[in-house]
């Protein structure tokens, strides 16, 4: 039970060859061979062991040594040939000529293969060299395999050789190089391997020659330490796999026609039966099943010495090529391959923590879950894996978490209730995800879903479909309860449901029925509705799913505009009854009449019916208005009266007229109620004028209602209530409102016009007067009102400002002294306070974040007047004080105003940080608590430090000026007179911006220091603190300069997270560790990355034999240092400190190194190790069932699934374009 319930089983148990049953399970008796033969595939220069490769379905065990001796050998000859073309003049064509032409990509490989083997069919022995050479060749190694190192050397040792001369100044090699090329190399490469395959299918692939020599090899190459040869090699040997695959499912058909034909023969009487026929037929079976044997034999091999170790290898993208493949085997040859023994290795990589693996594996699953008749293997593999694929939807890898849906997608199609409701519950929210992919994906599945639902339905109720999709969506809809999200679900399903989205004619028929719907029902669809009219009339995803700028094809605006033609006209004649239908309800009332905003509005004046239905919703529009107070509706009112007053309609006449008739009987309404206001207070009198001032305020946004002249009313109507102390809230809101517009539309109107002299002062007047009953109002109680006056301020200030009235001087208005306090107050005393949100504890989430929305907005409108000039920049000292305490709620605002102000005046900004902390320092003072807060203004200059960028000589002169003024403000002379320079902890806070310094600047400063700063100040600790700060960067030790390039070499290979631990190393290491760190090992010898891919057990006890042979080969990395990051899986060697290539290619030159300390450098780089045998013979001592097997585990390199990421839920408050982009830009 253990075994079962582990997520991951011991490496014994990954090692574990398939399950018995299998086509390619090896017969032989598994005995331990010499360590220097090689088994499997043996080239012809050694004496041939056919019955030894042979393979039956009986299951045995595999031999331990098929997995892991091709790679090993002892000797380490160098190669004595330099680099070149081989054999040139001998063969047609050389291994450069391969390479030349499989990198251009231009050649046709077909032609390539045949001139190949045409050389190969003269001489094997060479056309295999010229293969051989030219796989080394796209390695990236420019060494070079010689007829004498083919004949005396084994692989291992040939390899071994290799490695030495792979000594290239760089790590990269050709299939790791980034771009187009690599792309091309790699789908050049692999089309090479497929095509030679195919070419040699008849005869050659069974000469017993080619196809061992090359996988042998080719084996060997994938157990190397050096990144080029494993992933080059495991690529190669994965494709000729596939080709192999292929080879055999044609020799398998031929095997089974030529049996039925020999039957067929057999049962014919001998007399029918042709002279020689049954011998003729019996010889083909013998030779088609050796022939399968054969290929069988290389299938079984490839797959035990290369998949079975590299599908978990350190580099992903050896994993991506293995999972690859082996998703072609399964399909290619389900009836050998298609079984638990192999589909377990898909389950254990949807595990992986590296999300390119897991995306190529989920692919793999959508090709078999596409088959139906696979679905019956799959039964237990979908059991088994299915809670893993369900997680999988929320992976950190968006496009992970794409093809997981649609994984779950194909299997809940094909299988009868494999996803039972609660699992299918996991992928629902989806639609809502801020990822558009996803959410259509999930979309997709939702559809799906809800078809089945109204398919079993139907038969039992007679309705068309599109009502019932309609219904039963409006359902999920609501019980979603993600409300106030329709456009966002409606965007999910508008690629697969947008049929049904677009039938107008079925909504407003239920919207029409009296009994049809209930009343939350109607709701879900009207809203529905107009999400679905937005989509097919703007074409556009909601705010938070645009992936950039994408512009619409013509085809996509010819389907808009006819999109919005059907909806223009269904809609006009019937969207007056849906509004007298429900006029009443504001809810929506407010969704429809955000129809007409998606109209072809000329059409209304195209025919007298249709102008006739304007008459009717204008009319409908001014009963609504006068019927509803509520903010939401006006605000729709009001916004599609603006929509209607544009000139570019004929018909914006008629809409002016409608408007103005019903704002003067509002006006009038107002008017009658005034003198009542001013003289007593009755409610119904404050009712009316309250609800009268309500409506003009909403409609003064879309028309000017400077003609009606409500200004000097509505200013003596709030200096009434101020100086009484009556202050009704919707009353005194919707007075300030009306007013601010009169003068923004008096602003505008001055513009466009030219006024008079008069009339420019009296605007003037207007504005100065204004602006005190607002100042007056920032200190009322009442929230709203103080809150709607510092809005209206702000926006008032910036109108009328030098920058926004510079064509007319006469109109700028500069706030008074008392006013800049004011507004500084109100900052301090209701934005970044803390008394509101400990009120509001207790209420809901969402009454909070609406609070903190509006206090953002305010926020940004003091930001404004900092950046537009209308406030000095000093007065910004009141926001960055403020930036460490609440980052989390205002911090991209208050770095956006920095950011600002560094543009303005970069000087002035410094000073002005400065000052900021010199306020808070002086308060920490007067408030006595002076170490307790000091820590948080040191938090703050951290955070301020680092607003300051990179580039620090463009900061120069800013970071000066800062340091000058602290440094005078820390010795400056108390007003009275008590302790002597009580500021000089100030020193502590300007450390902080030090590290930003440039050297010359750093001199200048001490020296500035010294001549301020009294001679018995010196030995104080903050002023040596600061002085140690300002020597901090004059000199770098050379340990710190090392470590930092150590640092910068080590950003090539990715760094795991996994700790290293150091054993105490033996004897025998510590003398091997002081010969690293000798001159020769620092010589000019550039290696390639080298990359430990062997599971080893856990830290044990080492025996000095061990010892030696495993700290031979960790010792490597010291010679490629990019590489160190990949050996920190071996937790019990010690840690060897790399060497950067530029410290050895400046070390002594390499003709002065010893070559005895050469050669024994180069023997560092052992491909083998003795322990090794016994771990293989360990891992085939116990099998265990595809059930209870756990995932293999990965180690050594980061994880990017350490925490999967939920979807995220758009929200249609705060946007994705932040408050202070929309107020800066």
């Amino acid at each position: 039970m253990a075994d079962r319930d582990s997520p991951v089983d011991s490496l014994e148990e990954l090692d574990d060859s398939l399950d018995s049953g299998s086509d390619y399970e090896a017969s032989i008796k598994p005995t331990k061979r010499k360590k220097g033969a090689l088994p499997g595939f043996k080239p012809p220069k050694r004496p041939k062991r056919k019955t030894a490769l042979r393979v039956s379905s009986s299951p045995s065990p595999p031999d331990p040594s098929l997995q892991r001796q091709q790679s090993r050998g002892t000797s380490r000859q160098p190669s004595a040939r330099p680099v070149g073309r081989l054999n040139e003049g001998v063969l047609g064509i050389t291994a450069e000529d391969l390479y030349d032409a499989v990198c251009s990509g231009k050649s046709a490989i077909v032609t390539l293969v045949d001139e190949w083997l045409d050389s190969y069919k003269q001489s094997r022995e060479e056309g295999l060299l010229v293969l051989i050479n030219f796989i080394v060749r796209a390695c990236g190694c420019r060494g070079v395999v010689t007829r004498e190192m083919f004949d005396n050397m084994q692989n291992a040792e040939i390899i071994s050789t290799l490695t030495k001369e792979f000594n290239e100044d760089s790590v990269s090699y050709p299939l790791s190089n980034p771009g187009q090329q690599m792309r091309r190399f790699k789908a050049a490469l692999c089309e090479f391997a497929i095509v030679l395959v195919h070419s040699c299918r008849n005869s050659i692939v069974y000469d017993e020659f080619l196809f061992p020599s090359l996988l042998s090899m080719l084996t060997g190459l994938s157990d190397s330490q050096v990144r080029a040869f494993r992933h080059t090699s495991t690529l190669l040997a994965m494709k000729l796999m596939t080709g192999l695959v292929e080879v055999a499912m044609v020799v398998s058909v031929q095997l089974q026609t030529t049996q039925r034909r020999y039957n067929m023969e057999n049962t014919k009487k001998a007399n029918d039966r042709a002279p020689g026929r049954l011998e003729e037929l019996q010889a083909s079976i013998s030779e088609l099943q050796e022939n399968k044997e054969e290929v069988s034999s290389m299938m079984n091999a490839t797959f035990r010495g290369v998949f079975v170790h590299r599908y978990r290898d350190r580099l992903p993208e050896i994993r991506v090529a293995c999972i690859e493949e082996l998703g072609v085997w399964l399909k290619t040859d389900p009836e050998d391959f298609l079984n638990d023994g192999y589909l377990k290795y898909l389950g254990w990589t949807l595990h992986d923590k590296q999300s390119p693996v897991r995306l190529q594996c989920v692919r793999a699953l959508q090709a078999l879950y596409q088959e139906e008749e696979f679905i019956g293997r799959l039964e237990l593999f979908t059991s088994r894996f299915k809670e893993r694929m369900l997680s999988m939807v929320l992976d950190k890898d968006s496009d992970v978490a794409v093809e997981a849906v649609n994984l779950l997608l194909m299997i809940q199609q094909r299988t009868e209730e494999c996803l039972v409701e609660e699992e299918c519950g996991q992928i629902y929210p989806l639609v809502y995800s801020s990822h558009r992919g996803l959410a259509s994906a999930a979309g997709c599945f939702l559809y799906n879903k809800l078809k089945s639902i109204i398919s079993s339905e139907n038969q039992e109720k007679e309705r068309s479909d599109n009502e019932a999709f309609l219904q039963i969506l409006i359902s999920f809809y609501i019980q979603s309860e993600f409300h106030e999200h329709g456009t966002y679900l409606v965007d999910s399903l508008w690629s697969t449901a947008g049929s049904e989205l677009r039938d107008w004619e079925t909504m407003t028929t239920l919207l029409c029925q009296d009994s049809g719907l209930m009343y939350e029902e109607e709701g879900a669809l009207i809203e529905l509705m107009m999400c679905a009219m937005r989509q097919a009339a703007q074409a556009t995803p909601p705010v938070g799913r645009i992936q950039g700028k994408k512009l619409l094809s013509m085809k996509d605006k010819k389907i808009q505009e006819q999109d919005r033609r059907r909806i223009t006209t269904h809609f006009i004649p019937l969207l007056p009854q849906l509004l007298t239908k429900y006029s009443a309800d504001a809810s929506k009332v407010s969704l429809l009449l955000k129809a007409p905003l998606y109209f072809n509005l000329e059409m209304y004046s195209s025919s007298p019916m249709l102008e006739k239905n304007l008459d009717q919703l204008l009319s409908q529009i001014c009963g609504i208005v006068e019927k509803h107070t509520e903010a939401t509706v006006l605000e729709v009112c009001a916004l599609l009266a603006s929509t209607l007053f544009s000139d570019y309609y004929a018909f914006s006449s008629r809409a002016h007229r409608a408007f103005s008739q019903l704002l003067d009987k509002l006006v009038e309404c107002f008017a009658s109620c005034l003198s009542d206001l001013l003289q007593g207070t009755d409610d119904d009198v404050v009712y009316s004028a309250a609800i009268a001032l309500k409506r003009i305020a909403a409609l003064s946004s879309a028309k000017d209602m400077t003609g009606w002249k409500l200004f000097d009313s509505c200013l003596e109507l709030l200096k009434s209530r101020i100086e009484s102390q009556e202050l009704d809230k919707e009353l005194m809101v919707s007075a300030l409102k009306c007013s601010a517009f009169h003068l923004i539309w008096a602003r505008v109107n001055a513009v466009t016009s030219t006024p008079s002299e008069a009339e420019l002062k009296r605007l003037k007047k207007e504005v100065r007067l204004f602006c005190r009953v607002c100042q007056d109002c920032l200190s009322v109680r009442t929230a709203e009102i103080r809150e709607q006056a510092f809005e209206l301020l702000c926006d008032l200030l910036l109108l009328y400002s030098k920058k926004a009235a510079s064509e007319l001087p006469a109109l700028v208005h500069l706030p008074s002294d008392s006013l800049r306090s004011e507004i500084a107050l109100f900052l301090l005393d209701f934005i970044f306070c803390d008394s509101e949100d400990a009120e509001l504890n207790g209420e809901g989430e969402e009454v909070r974040l609406t609070l903190l929305q509006r206090k953002r907005n305010q926020l940004a409108g003091y930001c404004k007047l900092v950046i537009y000039g209308v406030l000095d920049l000093t007065a910004a000292t009141d926001v960055f004080k403020h930036y460490h305490k609440y980052y989390k709620d205002f911090g991209d605002i208050i770095k956006e105003t920095l950011s600002k102000s560094k543009l303005i005046n970069p000087v002035q900004s410094a000073k002005t940080v400065c000052l900021s902390l010199q306020q808070l320092f002086s308060e920490m003072l007067m408030e006595e608590h002076s170490r307790r807060n000091l820590g948080g203004i040191r938090e703050l200059a951290k955070r301020l430090a680092m607003s300051f960028g990179v580039d620090l000589h463009r900061i120069r002169k800013p970071l000066v000026a800062l340091h000058m003024d602290g440094i005078r403000f820390a010795f400056r002379s108390p007003q009275d007179e008590g302790e002597q320079h009580p500021h000089v902890a100030f020193l502590e806070i300007l450390s902080e911006f030090s590290f930003k310094l440039l050297q010359q600047d750093r001199a200048q400063l001490a020296a500035f220091l010294k001549s301020e700063c009294p001679n018995a100040a010196l030995s104080w600790p903050a002023v040596k603190m600061y002085q140690r700060s300002l020597a901090a960067g004059r000199t770098i030790p050379r340990a710190s300069e090392q470590a930092e390039e150590d640092r910068a070499s080590s950003l090539d290979t990715p760094v795991p997270k996994r700790r290293r631990t150091r054993a105490q190393a033996s004897p025998t290491s510590t003398v091997r560790g002081s010969w690293l760190d000798s001159s020769s090992i620092r010589s000019g010898l550039h290696s390639p990355a080298l990359t430990s891919t062997a599971q080893r057990q856990p830290a044990k006890q080492l025996t000095p034999r061990k010892a030696r042979a495993e700290e031979s080969n960790i010792s490597s990395s010291v010679i490629e240092p990019d590489s160190e990051d990949d050996f920190s899986s071996v937790s019990h060697f010690r840690k060897v400190k790399p060497m950067n290539r530029r410290h050895l290619s400046s070390s002594q030159p390499s003709s002065a190194v010893d070559q005895h300390d050469l050669n024994s450098q180069l023997t560092l780089l052992s491909l083998i190790e003795d322990e090794e045998e016994e771990i293989v013979e360990d891992e085939e001592e116990e099998r265990v069932e595809f059930e209870d097997e756990g995932e293999p585990e990965i180690e050594g390199y980061e994880s990017d699934l350490d925490h999967e990421s939920e979807y995220t839920l758009p929200s249609t408050r705060h946007t994705s374009v932040s408050v202070i982009d929309e107020l800066f830009d």
